[in-house]
């Protein structure tokens, strides 16, 4: 009988073994018996890399955090500057708005002409009794010249600079309008006071007067224009014996919120005092 050869056994056991581990992993057997050796290098490794995550953080986060810090106060910087120009692009919408809207008021009478101007300087009491504008003799402004806005009569100028001027307004303690009430057709005179209200003055009290009536200048005195809107009865009375009646008058313009005015440049107005002092 021939002998066999130690290297046949060899083979053998190769081929044996290589069936083995086909039929272990086809039947799930190896998955199972490869994880339960694998398990303790896995731990280790696990181990390893979670202290080398940690040690990693350890030297690296302080400059992160630096980092960060020099973002955020960079995007702080850029939100001011955004917030900044905001208000910037709110204020010139703001100031557009005022000139459209006065520029329409100024279509609604084109006989007049018209200088805009802004306000830099108010009255710093609650009553206010003045403004300052940004045009002077410059810009052909003289004294005496009405004030207005969209909403109504402002007032008049009053003292002149060559790059400013001050506007006395209608509610001012020495202001007097020559008026028209509007609905009941009669005349009188609209004037302010220290507290810097309106009041209705010079109106007969037999006249129709009604609360809501609108007030408009009259023309008369040579000092405005007429039909410029001054204000609306606020409220009114009158006892029996009495010749005129007394009025609270809402002026037509917000002093409070003044930004923007038109002076009225073509209006040239007529001192009458002369013509009605007596001399004698």
């Amino acid at each position: 009988m021939k002998k066999i050869s130690p290297r046949f056994w060899i083979i053998l056991a190769i081929v044996i073994g290589a069936v083995g581990l086909i039929v272990f992993s086809l039947s799930g057997y190896l998955s199972l018996i490869i994880g339960k050796a694998a398990s303790p290098f896995i731990s280790v490794e696990s181990w390893i890399s979670t202290r080398y995550v940690a040690f990693r953080d350890f030297l690296t986060v302080p400059r992160d955090v630096n980092t960060l810090r020099q973002q955020n106060a960079a995007l702080e910087n850029e939100v001011s500057q955004l917030e900044s120009q905001v208000l910037e692009l709110q204020q010139q919408l703001s100031e557009t708005q005022i000139l459209y809207a006065l520029l329409d008021y100024a279509r609604t009478a084109p006989e007049n002409k018209y200088v805009a101007a802004s306000v830099i300087g108010k009255d710093p009491s609650p009553f206010m009794s003045y403004i300052i504008i940004d045009h002077g003799s410059d810009d052909g402004i003289l004294y005496g010249m009405p004030v207005v806005t969209q909403q109504g009569l402002v007032g008049k100028v009053v003292a002149v600079t060559a790059t400013a001027a001050r506007v006395q307004l209608i509610t001012d303690a020495n202001s007097v309008v020559n008026i028209t009430l509007s609905d009941a057709g009669v005349s009188g005179q609209v004037g302010g006071s220290v507290t810097g209200d309106l009041a209705l003055e010079m109106v007969s009290a037999s006249a129709e007067v009604l609360e809501g009536d609108i007030i408009l200048t009259s023309g008369l005195g040579g000092s405005y224009p007429s039909d410029i809107v001054v204000g609306q009865i606020l409220s009114h009375s009158k006892s029996e014996n009495d010749l005129y009646y007394s009025a609270i008058v809402q002026p037509a313009v917000d002093f409070t919120s003044l930004d923007a005015v038109l002076i009225i440049t073509n209006f040239k107005p007529v001192d009458i005092t002369p013509l009605t002092t007596d001399n004698g």
